[in-house]
Protein backbone atom coordinates (compact mmCIF):
# COMPACT_ATOMS: atom_id res chain seq x y z
CA UNK A 1 0.00 0.00 0.00
CA UNK A 2 2.88 2.05 0.96
CA UNK A 3 4.49 1.50 -2.85
CA UNK A 4 1.06 2.02 -3.90
CA UNK A 5 0.22 5.61 -2.50
CA UNK A 6 4.62 6.70 -3.29
CA UNK A 7 2.61 5.97 -7.05
CA UNK A 8 -0.10 8.36 -7.05
CA UNK A 9 -0.82 10.23 -9.74
CA UNK A 10 -4.55 11.73 -9.14
CA UNK A 11 -6.14 10.26 -5.74
CA UNK A 12 -6.27 8.41 -2.82
CA UNK A 13 -8.75 7.08 -0.91
CA UNK A 14 -8.16 5.76 2.55
CA UNK A 15 -10.48 4.34 5.16
CA UNK A 16 -9.52 2.90 8.64
CA UNK A 17 -10.83 1.93 12.17
CA UNK A 18 -8.14 2.59 14.04
CA UNK A 19 -5.05 4.85 13.66
CA UNK A 20 -2.05 5.18 15.57
CA UNK A 21 0.74 7.34 15.81
CA UNK A 22 3.27 4.81 15.86
CA UNK A 23 5.89 3.53 13.46
CA UNK A 24 3.94 2.39 11.07
CA UNK A 25 1.20 5.65 11.60
CA UNK A 26 3.90 8.00 10.85
CA UNK A 27 5.02 6.21 7.64
CA UNK A 28 1.62 5.93 6.29
CA UNK A 29 1.14 9.59 7.11
CA UNK A 30 4.19 10.68 5.85
CA UNK A 31 3.68 9.16 2.34
CA UNK A 32 0.04 10.76 2.51
CA UNK A 33 1.74 13.80 3.18
CA UNK A 34 4.58 13.52 0.14
CA UNK A 35 1.24 12.60 -2.04
CA UNK A 36 -0.32 15.50 -1.12
CA UNK A 37 2.11 18.03 -1.74
CA UNK A 38 2.70 16.98 -5.07
CA UNK A 39 -1.26 16.91 -5.97
CA UNK A 40 -2.66 14.15 -5.48
CA UNK A 41 -5.94 14.55 -4.11
CA UNK A 42 -6.33 12.50 -0.62
CA UNK A 43 -9.13 11.85 1.39
CA UNK A 44 -8.24 10.18 4.60
CA UNK A 45 -11.66 8.98 6.62
CA UNK A 46 -11.38 7.43 9.69
CA UNK A 47 -13.43 6.21 12.38
CA UNK A 48 -14.32 8.63 15.25
CA UNK A 49 -14.20 6.18 18.27
CA UNK A 50 -11.36 4.18 16.92
CA UNK A 51 -9.18 6.74 15.91
CA UNK A 52 -10.60 9.59 18.24
CA UNK A 53 -7.03 10.01 20.01
CA UNK A 54 -5.29 10.81 16.72
CA UNK A 55 -2.89 13.94 18.53
CA UNK A 56 -3.41 17.33 17.44
CA UNK A 57 0.28 17.32 15.77
CA UNK A 58 -0.83 14.92 13.30
CA UNK A 59 -4.39 16.16 12.24
CA UNK A 60 -2.25 19.92 11.85
CA UNK A 61 0.57 17.75 9.64
CA UNK A 62 -2.05 16.25 7.60
CA UNK A 63 -3.82 19.56 6.97
CA UNK A 64 -1.02 21.31 6.22
CA UNK A 65 -0.03 18.97 3.54
CA UNK A 66 -3.29 19.58 2.06
CA UNK A 67 -4.61 15.89 3.42
CA UNK A 68 -8.32 15.87 3.67
CA UNK A 69 -9.19 14.12 7.07
CA UNK A 70 -12.58 13.57 8.29
CA UNK A 71 -14.30 11.11 10.93
CA UNK A 72 -16.59 9.42 10.67
CA UNK A 73 -18.88 9.26 13.96
CA UNK A 74 -16.84 11.20 16.09
CA UNK A 75 -17.12 9.82 19.54
CA UNK A 76 -15.71 11.07 22.71
CA UNK A 77 -17.49 9.86 25.37
CA UNK A 78 -16.10 7.27 27.97
CA UNK A 79 -19.32 5.60 29.32
CA UNK A 80 -22.34 5.06 27.00
CA UNK A 81 -24.88 2.52 26.01
CA UNK A 82 -26.68 3.43 22.73
CA UNK A 83 -27.77 1.90 19.43
CA UNK A 84 -26.20 4.98 17.33
CA UNK A 85 -22.52 4.45 19.46
CA UNK A 86 -22.29 0.71 17.85
CA UNK A 87 -22.45 1.72 14.29
CA UNK A 88 -18.74 2.40 13.52
CA UNK A 89 -16.69 2.47 10.54
CA UNK A 90 -15.47 -0.78 10.84
CA UNK A 91 -13.91 -1.61 7.63
CA UNK A 92 -10.17 -1.42 6.22
CA UNK A 93 -9.55 -0.26 2.37
CA UNK A 94 -7.52 2.00 0.45
CA UNK A 95 -8.08 2.77 -3.47
CA UNK A 96 -5.29 4.15 -5.35
CA UNK A 97 -5.85 6.21 -8.75
CA UNK A 98 -8.95 3.88 -9.68
CA UNK A 99 -6.58 0.95 -10.72
CA UNK A 100 -5.73 -0.54 -7.08
CA UNK A 101 -7.44 -1.58 -4.09
CA UNK A 102 -6.88 -3.09 -0.80
CA UNK A 103 -9.13 -4.91 1.62
CA UNK A 104 -8.82 -6.85 4.66
CA UNK A 105 -8.72 -6.66 8.64
CA UNK A 106 -5.58 -4.74 8.62
CA UNK A 107 -5.44 -1.18 10.51
CA UNK A 108 -2.73 1.63 10.40
CA UNK A 109 -0.97 0.57 13.46
CA UNK A 110 2.05 -1.36 14.13
CA UNK A 111 1.91 -5.23 14.15
CA UNK A 112 3.44 -5.92 17.31
CA UNK A 113 1.70 -4.41 20.62
CA UNK A 114 5.07 -4.78 22.95
CA UNK A 115 7.97 -6.34 23.35
CA UNK A 116 8.47 -9.98 22.95
CA UNK A 117 5.16 -10.01 20.89
CA UNK A 118 4.88 -11.30 17.91
CA UNK A 119 2.89 -10.08 15.07
CA UNK A 120 -1.04 -9.83 14.97
CA UNK A 121 -2.50 -12.83 12.28
CA UNK A 122 -3.77 -10.62 9.55
CA UNK A 123 -4.52 -10.77 5.85
CA UNK A 124 -5.65 -8.27 3.38
CA UNK A 125 -5.80 -8.30 -1.03
CA UNK A 126 -4.47 -6.44 -3.07
CA UNK A 127 -6.73 -6.01 -5.77
CA UNK A 128 -6.86 -5.29 -9.87
CA UNK A 129 -9.03 -5.01 -12.82
CA UNK A 130 -12.42 -4.29 -12.59
CA UNK A 131 -13.50 -5.01 -9.00
CA UNK A 132 -11.52 -1.59 -8.13
CA UNK A 133 -14.50 0.82 -9.73
CA UNK A 134 -16.94 -1.28 -6.89
CA UNK A 135 -14.02 -0.40 -4.24
CA UNK A 136 -13.79 3.31 -5.40
CA UNK A 137 -17.53 3.77 -5.32
CA UNK A 138 -18.16 2.75 -2.02
CA UNK A 139 -14.81 4.81 -1.02
CA UNK A 140 -16.00 7.63 -2.78
CA UNK A 141 -20.23 7.51 -1.66
CA UNK A 142 -18.92 6.92 1.85
CA UNK A 143 -16.43 10.13 1.60
CA UNK A 144 -19.67 12.20 0.19
CA UNK A 145 -22.09 10.91 3.25
CA UNK A 146 -19.85 12.00 5.10
CA UNK A 147 -18.97 14.94 3.70
CA UNK A 148 -22.62 15.96 4.08
CA UNK A 149 -23.21 15.30 7.57
CA UNK A 150 -20.23 17.80 8.16
CA UNK A 151 -20.93 20.00 6.25
CA UNK A 152 -18.00 20.13 4.41
CA UNK A 153 -19.41 21.14 0.95
CA UNK A 154 -16.47 21.82 -0.69
CA UNK A 155 -15.16 18.27 0.00
CA UNK A 156 -17.96 16.28 -1.51
CA UNK A 157 -17.12 17.08 -4.92
CA UNK A 158 -15.14 14.13 -6.33
CA UNK A 159 -13.96 14.02 -10.48
CA UNK A 160 -14.82 10.79 -12.35
CA UNK A 161 -12.61 8.19 -13.44
CA UNK A 162 -12.06 7.53 -16.60
CA UNK A 163 -13.11 3.83 -18.49
CA UNK A 164 -13.32 1.18 -15.87
CA UNK A 165 -9.84 -1.17 -15.41
CA UNK A 166 -9.25 -3.82 -17.71
CA UNK A 167 -9.16 -7.24 -16.24
CA UNK A 168 -6.09 -8.43 -14.58
CA UNK A 169 -6.54 -11.57 -14.03
CA UNK A 170 -8.81 -14.98 -14.32
CA UNK A 171 -10.58 -14.90 -10.90
CA UNK A 172 -14.25 -14.57 -10.47
CA UNK A 173 -14.44 -11.76 -7.22
CA UNK A 174 -16.75 -9.81 -5.79
CA UNK A 175 -16.87 -6.98 -3.06
CA UNK A 176 -19.94 -7.69 -0.36
CA UNK A 177 -20.83 -4.51 2.38
CA UNK A 178 -22.38 -4.29 5.13
CA UNK A 179 -24.20 -0.78 6.30
CA UNK A 180 -27.57 0.03 8.15
CA UNK A 181 -29.63 0.78 4.81
CA UNK A 182 -29.92 -1.69 1.49
CA UNK A 183 -26.86 -4.39 2.96
CA UNK A 184 -27.85 -4.71 6.42
CA UNK A 185 -27.03 -9.00 6.35
CA UNK A 186 -24.81 -8.82 3.22
CA UNK A 187 -21.77 -10.39 4.23
CA UNK A 188 -24.00 -12.63 6.78
CA UNK A 189 -25.87 -13.88 3.84
CA UNK A 190 -22.60 -14.32 2.24
CA UNK A 191 -21.43 -16.47 4.50
CA UNK A 192 -24.35 -18.70 5.06
CA UNK A 193 -25.05 -19.35 1.29
CA UNK A 194 -21.25 -20.48 1.25
CA UNK A 195 -21.74 -22.93 4.33
CA UNK A 196 -25.17 -24.02 2.38
CA UNK A 197 -22.92 -25.29 -0.31
CA UNK A 198 -19.66 -26.51 1.34
CA UNK A 199 -19.36 -30.20 0.66
CA UNK A 200 -15.88 -31.21 1.96
CA UNK A 201 -14.62 -28.36 4.03
CA UNK A 202 -15.60 -24.96 5.81
CA UNK A 203 -12.09 -23.02 7.33
CA UNK A 204 -12.75 -19.87 9.37
CA UNK A 205 -9.94 -17.79 11.19
CA UNK A 206 -12.17 -15.25 13.15
CA UNK A 207 -10.69 -12.37 15.83
CA UNK A 208 -13.81 -12.06 17.32
CA UNK A 209 -16.35 -15.14 16.98
CA UNK A 210 -19.89 -14.69 18.44
CA UNK A 211 -22.57 -16.11 15.77
CA UNK A 212 -26.04 -15.85 15.80
CA UNK A 213 -28.33 -19.14 15.88
CA UNK A 214 -28.72 -19.24 12.05
CA UNK A 215 -24.61 -19.09 11.55
CA UNK A 216 -24.40 -21.51 14.59
CA UNK A 217 -26.75 -23.97 13.04
CA UNK A 218 -25.42 -23.58 9.42
CA UNK A 219 -21.65 -24.72 10.99
CA UNK A 220 -23.59 -27.78 12.82
CA UNK A 221 -25.54 -28.78 9.82
CA UNK A 222 -22.41 -28.86 7.78
CA UNK A 223 -20.75 -30.78 10.31
CA UNK A 224 -23.81 -33.05 10.60
CA UNK A 225 -23.48 -33.61 6.70
CA UNK A 226 -19.81 -34.83 7.12
CA UNK A 227 -18.14 -31.42 5.87
CA UNK A 228 -14.63 -31.02 7.91
CA UNK A 229 -15.60 -27.86 9.98
CA UNK A 230 -12.23 -26.27 11.42
CA UNK A 231 -12.71 -22.95 13.43
CA UNK A 232 -9.54 -20.94 14.49
CA UNK A 233 -10.04 -18.22 16.90
CA UNK A 234 -8.68 -16.36 19.39
CA UNK A 235 -6.18 -17.97 22.17
CA UNK A 236 -5.31 -14.98 24.15
CA UNK A 237 -7.27 -12.78 25.86
CA UNK A 238 -8.21 -9.45 24.33
CA UNK A 239 -11.66 -8.39 24.73
CA UNK A 240 -12.64 -10.19 28.28
CA UNK A 241 -16.15 -10.39 27.88
CA UNK A 242 -16.36 -11.06 24.20
CA UNK A 243 -14.06 -14.08 24.99
CA UNK A 244 -15.98 -15.36 27.81
CA UNK A 245 -19.44 -15.40 25.94
CA UNK A 246 -17.51 -17.09 22.66
CA UNK A 247 -16.51 -19.86 25.31
CA UNK A 248 -19.99 -19.90 26.28
CA UNK A 249 -20.44 -21.33 22.57
CA UNK A 250 -17.97 -24.11 22.53
CA UNK A 251 -20.03 -27.33 23.87
CA UNK A 252 -22.72 -27.86 21.40
CA UNK A 253 -20.41 -26.91 18.66
CA UNK A 254 -17.92 -29.45 19.72
CA UNK A 255 -20.56 -32.07 19.96
CA UNK A 256 -21.82 -30.93 16.40
CA UNK A 257 -18.31 -32.26 15.51
CA UNK A 258 -17.23 -28.83 14.50
CA UNK A 259 -13.32 -28.81 15.49
CA UNK A 260 -11.96 -25.80 17.03
CA UNK A 261 -8.75 -24.63 17.40
CA UNK A 262 -7.33 -21.26 19.61
CA UNK A 263 -4.39 -19.41 18.13
CA UNK A 264 -1.31 -18.75 21.11
CA UNK A 265 1.79 -16.86 19.76
CA UNK A 266 0.06 -13.78 19.61
CA UNK A 267 -3.28 -11.81 18.90
CA UNK A 268 -5.57 -13.18 16.35
CA UNK A 269 -7.03 -10.48 13.93
CA UNK A 270 -8.16 -11.99 10.95
CA UNK A 271 -11.57 -12.18 9.62
CA UNK A 272 -11.42 -14.71 6.56
CA UNK A 273 -12.87 -18.38 5.65
CA UNK A 274 -11.54 -20.94 2.90
CA UNK A 275 -14.59 -23.37 1.51
CA UNK A 276 -14.45 -26.48 -0.36
CA UNK A 277 -10.52 -25.16 -2.01
CA UNK A 278 -11.72 -23.17 -4.04
CA UNK A 279 -14.09 -19.91 -2.39
CA UNK A 280 -12.70 -17.62 0.35
CA UNK A 281 -13.47 -14.16 1.36
CA UNK A 282 -11.07 -11.48 3.36
CA UNK A 283 -12.19 -8.89 4.82
CA UNK A 284 -12.96 -6.67 7.92
CA UNK A 285 -15.80 -8.45 8.93
CA UNK A 286 -15.71 -10.75 12.46
CA UNK A 287 -18.51 -13.33 13.11
CA UNK A 288 -20.11 -11.42 15.89
CA UNK A 289 -22.96 -9.18 16.56
CA UNK A 290 -20.97 -5.78 16.66
CA UNK A 291 -20.27 -6.43 12.95
CA UNK A 292 -22.59 -8.29 11.90
CA UNK A 293 -25.42 -5.76 12.96
CA UNK A 294 -24.40 -2.84 13.77
CA UNK A 295 -20.67 -1.76 11.61
CA UNK A 296 -19.71 -0.57 8.26
CA UNK A 297 -17.78 -3.52 6.74
CA UNK A 298 -16.13 -4.60 3.75
CA UNK A 299 -15.43 -8.48 2.37
CA UNK A 300 -14.19 -9.47 -0.44
CA UNK A 301 -15.36 -12.79 -1.89
CA UNK A 302 -13.19 -14.91 -4.36
CA UNK A 303 -13.84 -18.23 -6.45
CA UNK A 304 -10.59 -19.21 -7.65
CA UNK A 305 -8.66 -22.31 -6.38
CA UNK A 306 -5.04 -21.04 -6.16
CA UNK A 307 -6.18 -18.52 -4.18
CA UNK A 308 -8.15 -20.52 -1.97
CA UNK A 309 -5.36 -23.20 -1.60
CA UNK A 310 -2.44 -20.56 -0.89
CA UNK A 311 -5.07 -19.43 2.16
CA UNK A 312 -5.66 -22.94 3.14
CA UNK A 313 -1.80 -23.85 3.27
CA UNK A 314 -1.27 -20.96 5.65
CA UNK A 315 -4.52 -21.27 7.70
CA UNK A 316 -3.40 -24.69 8.27
CA UNK A 317 -0.14 -23.78 8.99
CA UNK A 318 -1.18 -22.04 12.56
CA UNK A 319 -3.58 -24.48 13.15
CA UNK A 320 -0.99 -27.54 13.36
CA UNK A 321 2.26 -25.12 14.71
CA UNK A 322 0.66 -22.48 16.76
CA UNK A 323 -2.60 -23.87 17.80
CA UNK A 324 -4.08 -25.77 20.87
CA UNK A 325 -7.35 -27.88 20.10
CA UNK A 326 -10.12 -27.09 21.90
CA UNK A 327 -11.58 -31.28 23.08
CA UNK A 328 -14.79 -31.57 24.72
CA UNK A 329 -13.38 -33.11 27.92
CA UNK A 330 -11.85 -30.10 28.39
CA UNK A 331 -14.87 -28.06 28.49
CA UNK A 332 -16.38 -31.07 30.80
CA UNK A 333 -13.50 -30.54 33.30
CA UNK A 334 -14.04 -26.80 33.83
CA UNK A 335 -14.61 -25.52 37.24
CA UNK A 336 -17.88 -24.17 38.29
CA UNK A 337 -17.20 -20.78 38.18
CA UNK A 338 -15.49 -20.61 34.75
CA UNK A 339 -18.73 -21.84 32.86
CA UNK A 340 -20.65 -19.71 34.84
CA UNK A 341 -18.60 -16.64 34.01
CA UNK A 342 -19.06 -17.80 30.09
CA UNK A 343 -22.69 -18.08 30.69
CA UNK A 344 -22.81 -14.41 32.63
CA UNK A 345 -20.45 -13.01 29.72
CA UNK A 346 -22.85 -14.32 27.04
CA UNK A 347 -25.80 -13.03 29.11
CA UNK A 348 -24.15 -9.99 29.10
CA UNK A 349 -23.44 -9.61 25.60
CA UNK A 350 -27.51 -10.47 25.16
CA UNK A 351 -28.21 -7.99 27.35
CA UNK A 352 -26.54 -4.79 25.92
CA UNK A 353 -27.54 -6.34 22.20
CA UNK A 354 -31.29 -5.69 23.62
CA UNK A 355 -30.26 -2.11 25.50
CA UNK A 356 -29.14 -0.68 22.13
CA UNK A 357 -32.25 -2.24 20.06
CA UNK A 358 -29.88 -4.69 18.08
CA UNK A 359 -32.60 -7.58 18.97
CA UNK A 360 -29.92 -9.72 21.55
CA UNK A 361 -32.64 -12.22 21.99
CA UNK A 362 -33.43 -12.77 17.92
CA UNK A 363 -29.53 -13.38 17.54
CA UNK A 364 -27.92 -14.94 20.60
CA UNK A 365 -30.45 -17.50 21.01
Amino acid sequence: MLQAIADAREEIFLESYLYRPDAVGRQVSAALIWAARRGVRVQLLLDGFGSRDLPAWLRRSLDRAGVRLLFYRPDHRLLAVNRGRLRRLHRKLAVVDGRLGFVGGINIIDDVDGPGQVPRCDYALRVEGPLVQDLRLQAAGQWRATCRGQFKRAWRHIPATGAMPPEAGAMSAALVVRDNFRHRRAIEAAYLRALDAAREEVLIANAYFLPGRRFRHRLMAAAGRGVRVVLLLQGRVENRIEHHATHALYRPLLQAGVAIYEYQPGFMHAKVAEIDKLWLTVGSTNIDPFSLLAAREANVLVRDADLARELRDDLLRLVVQHSLAVRLEDIDGQVWWQRGLNWLAYQLVRGMLGLTGYGGKAYLE
